[in-house]
C-alpha cells in the first residue's frame, strides 16, 4: 500500500470531530482517548488519525478515505498512541492498525497499552528499531498483526529484534481484531491478546509437537547405482544428497559418473545436467553414447549410424540431459546460477559436478577458505531444491605412495578442506594401482562415509574394458571384505 506524505505547518492539519465510529463500533470514548478523528480532506470525508511527540503535541496525521486509500500529513515515525504511554508499564499490545489498535484498547476498557504500527506491515521493522528504547520499558510486548502473510512476515521480522522471552505472538481466526470484533468475538481478541504464546522461531521446535511426524515413515527418492556392492552399502543415489567421488588423477571418477549418468537416463525418468569443467561437451556426449554403443566411439572418426543414433536417443538426446558449455568460463557464482536454472527451469533432478578442484582453482584467495564457501553453497542449494548432487573431487597426495599407485583412500585426504566430508552424504574413494601389470584396469570403490545408514568400506571392484568403455564389477580379491558401521 503506498501512502502520500506531505510537509506539515500549523493550517496543513486536518480539522475533525470526535465522534462514535458505527460501522467499526468503535465509540466515542475510545476515539477521544487517542484522538482519532473524522472530519473532510480534499473534499472528501476522512477518518484521521493524529500522531503526536512523547510531550503530546500533534506532528503528524494518517488520513483514511472510503475507498480505503490512505495519505499522510507529515511522516508517522512513532507509534499510533504511544504518547499515551511513556513510561511504559507491564504489558503491551500491538495492532498493525489504528483502527485495530482503538478495537483492542477498547475491548480491554481502555485500561491496557495498545498501539499501532504508522503506515502497516511495511512500516514495522523500521518503527520498532528507531524506539528500542522505549519498547524495552515495557514487560512483555504481545504482537496482534494481521492473520495475513505480509502481518506474519512482519511479526518474524521485528519479534527477532527484542530480548529473548520479551516478545508474545497472539493468534486470531480472522483477518484482525476489528472483523472479529464486528463479528461479535471480542471476547476472543481478549483472550487471544492474554493467552498470547512467546516468540519462538519456526526453527525451533517443540519435542512434543512432532509425534505425527515421527511415526509418518518418510519415503527417498531414491535410484540404484549401477554397481551392485555400492548399493549394497549406500542403498542407492538420493535426491537431496551430495554423493562426492574422489580419487588421484587418472583413476577413473569421471568414467564412473559417467556410467552412472549413462545408467540413469537409460533406466529411470530422471533428468540428468551434466558439468564436465575438463573436456568439451562433444566429448562427453559422446562418451555416454559410446557407453551406450560399447564401444569409445571418441578414439576415431565414425559415421553417425542407426545405432549411434538410437543410442543418441536414449542417453544424449532423450529429452532428459543437460550440458553446459562453459566456454572457459569457471566463475562459481556464475556456474551456481546455471546450476540453479536447470533445476529450477528444466527441472533436473541430478546434477554433476566434474570436478570441484578445477572450479576453485580459478578463485582468488587461500583454498581451503574457498573450498568451505562453495560446499556451503553447494549444500544450501542441495536441501533448498531437493535435487541430487553427484561431486567429483581430487585427493592431496599421502606421504609415500600415491593414489596412483593403488594407496587406500581416506577422508584425510580429501583435498583443501574437511567441509567436503563434512558437507557431503556419501563419499566415495576410487583405488587403482596404475603401474600394476595385471591389474592396472581394476578399480576398488570404497565408502568413506555414508550418513544415511552408516556403513562404509571396500563396496566393490570394477574392471575397466579398453574396448567398450564399460566398468563391471569382479570380485572383490582384497583383504578388506566386509563392510563395516561407520
Amino acid at each position: 500500500m503506498t501512502y502520500v506524505q506531505s510537509q506539515p505547518n500549523n493550517t496543513s492539519f486536518v480539522q475533525g470531530e470526535i465522534t462514535d465510529l458505527p460501522a467499526r463500533k468503535i465509540n466515542r470514548d475510545t476515539c477521544k482517548r487517542y484522538d482519532y478523528r473524522v472530519g473532510k480532506a480534499n473534499g472528501k470525508p476522512v477518518h484521521i488519525a493524529n500522531y503526536k511527540n512523547s510531550e503530546g503535541s500533534l506532528n503528524a496525521q494518517k488520513l483514511r478515505y472510503e475507498d480505503k486509500s490512505f495519505s499522510c500529513n507529515g511522516s508517522p515515525t512513532t507509534f499510533f498512541g504511544q504518547h499515551l504511554f511513556p513510561n511504559g508499564g507491564h504489558h503491551l499490545c500491538i495492532t498493525e492498525g489504528e483502527i485495530d489498535c482503538l478495537t483492542v484498547s477498547q475491548l480491554q476498557a481502555n485500561k491496557w497499552a495498545v498501539v499501532s504500527l504508522p503506515t502497516g506491515a511495511q512500516s514495522a521493522k523500521s518503527v520498532f528499531q528507531r524506539h528500542m528504547n522505549w519498547l524495552d520499558k515495557f514487560g512483555h510486548i504481545v504482537l496482534m498483526f494481521d492473520n495475513d502473510e505480509q502481518g506474519q512476515k512482519a511479526v518474524e521480522q521485528v519479534a527477532h529484534l527484542l530480548p529473548l522471552g520479551k516478545t508474545r505472538v497472539a493468534k486470531l481466526p480472522l483477518k484482525d481484531p476489528n472483523e472479529m470484533h464486528l463479528q461479535g468475538r471480542g471476547k476472543e481478541v481478549v483472550l487471544a491478546c492474554f493467552d498470547a504464546k512467546p516468540f519462538r522461531p519456526d526453527s525451533i521446535i517443540d519435542g512434543s509437537e512432532i509425534l505425527e511426524r515421527l511415526t509418518t515413515f518418510k519415503s527417498y527418492d531414491t535410484i540404484p547405482y549401477p554397481f551392485e556392492g555400492l548399493n549394497n552399502l549406500t542403498k542407492g543415489l538420493r535426491k537431496s544428497e551430495i554423493a562426492t567421488f574422489c580419487a588421484g588423477s587418472g583413476v577413473g571418477k569421471s568414467q564412473v559418473c559417467k556410467q552412472i549418468v549413462q545408467h540413469i537416463l537409460t533406466t529411470t525418468d530422471k533428468k540428468v545436467g551434466m558439468i564436465a569443467l575438463e573436456e568439451s561437451i562433444e566429448r562427453t556426449a559422446n562418451s555416454i553414447i559410446g557407453l551406450e554403443l560399447g564401444k569409445q566411439i571418441h578414439l576415431e572418426p565414425f559415421s553417425p549410424d542407426a545405432k549411434y543414433k538410437e543410442a543418441y536417443s536414449k542417453t544424449v538426446g532423450s529429452g532428459k540431459f543437460y550440458l553446459y558449455d562453459h566456454f572457459g568460463s569457471l566463475d562459481a557464482d556464475h556456474l551456481l546460477s546455471h546450476v540453479r536454472y536447470m533445476i529450477k527451469a528444466l527441472e533436473v533432478d541430478y546434477i554433476v559436478l566434474d570436478h570441484l578442484s578445477i572450479v576453485v582453482s580459478d578463485m582468488d584467495g587461500d583454498e581451503r577458505k574457498t573450498i568451505d564457501r562453495l560446499m556451503t553453497k553447494l549444500r544450501s542449494l542441495v536441501q533448498e531444491t531437493n535435487v541430487g548432487l553427484l561431486l567429483v573431487s581430487h585427493l592431496k597426495r599421502p606421504e609415500g605412495r600415491g593414489h596412483e599407485e593403488g594407496t587406500a583412500t581416506s577422508l584425510a585426504h580429501l583435498r583443501g578442506s574437511a567441509s567436503i566430508a563434512q558437507l557431503s552424504d556419501t563419499v566415495c574413494g576410487l583405488e587403482r594401482n596404475l603401474q600394476a601389470e595385471e591389474n592396472r584396469h581394476r578399480t576398488n570403490i570404497r565408502v568413506l562415509k555414508n550418513r544415511f545408514c552408516g556403513l562404509t568400506g571396500v563396496a566393490c571392484t570394477l574392471q575397466y574394458d579398453e574396448n567398450t568403455g564399460r566398468m563391471q564389477e569382479h570380485a572383490w580379491e582384497g583383504e578388506e571384505d566386509v563392510a563395516r558401521p561407520f
